[in-house]
This record gives structure tokens, sequence and C-alpha cells, in this order.
């Protein structure tokens, strides 16, 4: 739960996009149509450098986790975003938000990456799914938040500081509050025992089993004999060999279009209603009663979390994405949107969770961190263009060409992990490697 709050902050910082830009508009901040960066609004550019900073994180920086440890290094990201983000809040032109929107996203971008290893190696095989279930039920809390936020300060002034600029503080702020709890998370002992540092990793592990013998009255049983992983230095080379080569280039293929449907909707919700015929303040109201499914989302995943192939979820949840954003484009009614769009926020959760706990598990220990951060920095990749590619389907196409776009994304997703993903429920992460 330590690990998600800090997370938590980082997808407030992440759905910001979809839920200021409209105040910042009107604020007389973005500009609006295609009259911002590349001839596109300024909300395209705004999403697009932020996903930037996500790449430059998770591709440059997601291998320190696994040098330096998941503690050291989720303590770090966190206070690099947090400082940012504060910078970045004191700013007055779009393109100096931009830059420091650019700085924060590196911090993000290595947080998450660090958070998804710390918690897959961390967890029994038998609870992994619906731990990172609960993970991104905790994570999306702060969407409804910020989207409620972003409707009730963005246009006012708060202490006489304009509300857009408090809605971006309460993030830099929370960050580090969670910061200082993070005292009580312990290193992952699968990480100290890669690093030879078995006694540290054994201490870790029996002060973990004393306080659950003590919550549950009565001794655990003995543990499964699981292989055990090499313990030499991981490097780059290692991900291009087989087996992870191929695991590799299909995690690449699905984080690149994955993103065009998750972020295509989240990231541009408010406006999607809004073209569709809405004004500011509706669109803004719609966006946050749809917001207010996404920590709801995970946890009607638990019940199925460990019980099928996270395969299968993920395709299962890609179809749902391309099919309820279709029916989504046609809508008019509030009752509609608002109905549609909780769908296609519950099959965005499903493909989320589901996807952060696979690619987790598709690596050893030794180069988890750079292998997830490898294959996750195509999504960020991705999204520094279809941020722009979704601006450009609005202005030309309306809603119904953005949601074309997302589905023949999908239509991707779904044979890349459906065709190519290995089987990994209820297996040890040694096992998998």
């Amino acid at each position: 739960m330590l690990l998600s709050l800090g997370g938590c902050f980082e997808f407030y910082d992440l759905f910001l996009t979809a839920y200021l830009s409209p105040t910042l508009e009107n604020a007389g901040i973005f500009r609006k149509g295609a009259a911002g960066l590349f001839g596109l609004s300024d909300q395209a550019a705004f999403a697009s450098l932020t996903f930037a900073g996500l790449f430059v994180g998770t591709i440059g920086f997601a291998q320190v986790a696994d040098r330096f440890g998941r503690r050291t290094i989720f303590t770090a990201s966190l206070l690099w975003y947090s400082a940012m983000t504060l910078v970045m809040a004191l700013q007055s032109s779009a393109i100096s938000l931009d830059a420091w929107r650019f700085l924060a996203g590196i911090g993000i971008g290595v947080e998450l990456v660090t958070i998804d290893s710390y918690i897959a190696e961390l967890v029994p095989k038998r609870l992994r799914g619906r731990a990172f279930a609960v993970n991104q039920s905790i994570q999306f809390l702060a969407v409804p938040i910020v989207a409620l936020i972003c409707s009730e300060l963005g246009s006012r002034r708060v202490l006489g500081l304009p509300g857009w600029r408090c809605v971006i503080l309460i993030g830099a702020l929370g960050a580090l509050i969670v910061w200082r709890l993070r005292r009580d998370i312990p290193e992952s002992p699968r990480w100290l025992d890669s690093q030879g540092r078995t006694p540290e990793a054994d201490a870790v592990v029996a002060r973990l089993e004393a306080e659950v013998t003590a919550r549950i009255g009565r001794p655990l049983p003995a543990p499964a004999p699981t292989p055990s992983e090499e313990r030499i230095e991981g490097r780059w080379r290692e991900i291009l060999s087989p087996p992870f080569r191929s695991r590799m280039l299909m995690l690449a293929v699905f984080n690149f279009f994955q993103t065009v449907g998750f972020y295509g909707f989240g990231n541009w919700v408010p406006k999607l209603i809004e073209a569709g015929g809405a004004d500011v303040l509706h669109s803004l109201q719609y966006s946050a009663s749809i917001a207010i499914a996404y920590p709801i989302g995970p946890l009607l995943c638990l019940g199925v979390a460990d019980r099928f192939e996270r395969k299968w979820q993920i395709v299962a949840a890609a179809i749902g994405t391309a099919t309820f954003g279709l029916l989504f484009a046609a809508q008019k009614a509030p009752f509609a949107i608002i109905g549609l769009g909780v769908l296609i926020t519950l099959s965005n959760n499903l493909l989320s969770y589901a996807y952060h706990a696979y690619q987790a598990e598709l690596f050893p220990t030794r180069i988890r961190a750079r292998a997830v951060g490898f294959v996750y920095s195509w999504s960020r990749l991705s999204t520094v263009f279809t941020s722009l590619m979704i601006g450009f389907f609005l202005d030309r196409f309306g809603t119904p060409g953005v949601f074309g776009f997302i589905a023949a994304s999908m239509a991707v997703v779904c044979v890349s992990i459906g065709v190519f993903g290995p089987r990994t429920r209820a297996r040890a992460l040694e096992e998998i490697a």
C-alpha cells in the first residue's frame, strides 16, 4: 500500500493533462485548436512532452534500480518528481510549463518501473495478480481526485493563487508526504540476494514471516522449492538474447500500441466529450463522473486476477476498449456518454493492471527493472507521437476518427499478446525466467 501511494501521485500527474488543459485554455496560457506547437493544440504538445520525459526516464534511468536497489530509487525518483512539479507550478507560459513537465516526467518514468519490479518481487505467485489489482486501484484513486480538484479549483483563486497552480502544487506536496511514509518499506529480498547480500535478504524475509505468523496465530507452511537464479551481473545485451529477445520484441510492440487506447481516452476525455457538443463545464462534469470508475475497476478484477492467464485478460481488455470506444463516438445523450465512458475506463483498468503484472513477470531479477523500463519506454515513445496524432484526428475527423484509430491499435495489441505471449499464471518468477 505504501508503494501504491507513491505511485498514486504519479498517476495524479499523468492524468493532469486531461483535466487541467481546458482550464489553462480558459486562462489564456494554452492556445486552442491548431495555434499551438507543431500546428496542433497546446494540450497535444503538453501531453507529448510529458511522455517524452517518461520515455527518457524509463529507457535512460530505469536500470539504476537494478544497480542501486528498488527502495533507494523509489525514494529518489519521488523526490525528483516533487521538485520538478513544484517549479512547474510557478511557470506562466505554455513553453515553460512544457519544459518543467518534461523534467517531472523523467522522475515519473523511473518511479513506475521501480514500483512494478518491487511489487512483483515481494508478492507470492498465487497473489501477484491481485496485488497488482490493489496497487492499480490505489494509484487510480488519483484520477477522480484530480478530476474533482480541477473542476472545483481550476477556474478559481485560492489564497491569492490561480486555481490551476494549486492543482499542480497538490501533486508535488502530496508526494513529499508519501516519501516520508516510505520508511517502513523493506528492500526487495530478491534484489538483495541477486547482489550477493543474502544475510540481508534473509533478515527481510524473516521479519515479514514473523509479522504474518503473529497475525494469523499459527506457523507458516514450509516454502515450496523453486529454481534459483544465477548470481551474475545483469547486462543490457542479455535482454537481446533468447528467451528474453522474443519477449522484449513482443512487449515493445504491445506497449507501443496499448497507450493509444489507454491515454488516447484518459488524457483526452474532456476534449472528446466537448467535441461531441458539450460545453467546457459539462465536459469536465461528465469526465469527473467517468473518472470515479478508475479506482473501482481494478477492485472488480480481484476475482479473476489470478484465475485466468494474464495474457487473455489483456486481450479481453483490448477488445472491450475498441468496442465501447466505437460506440462512445456515436453518443450525444449524457447518460450514454457517461455509461460508455465508464465501460471504456473499466476495460482500460483491466488492461493496465494485467500488463503491469505481466511484463514484470517475464524477466529475471538481475535485469527486471532495465528490461521493464526498456519495453515500457516504447509506450512512452508512442505517446509522444500519438498525443499529437490524437489531436490531429480530433481536429480533422472528430471523435469517430479518434476511436477508429484506437480500435486499430487495440487489434495490434490482441495479436501481439494473444499469439506471442508466454504463460505466467501461478508460476514463480524464477521459473518464468
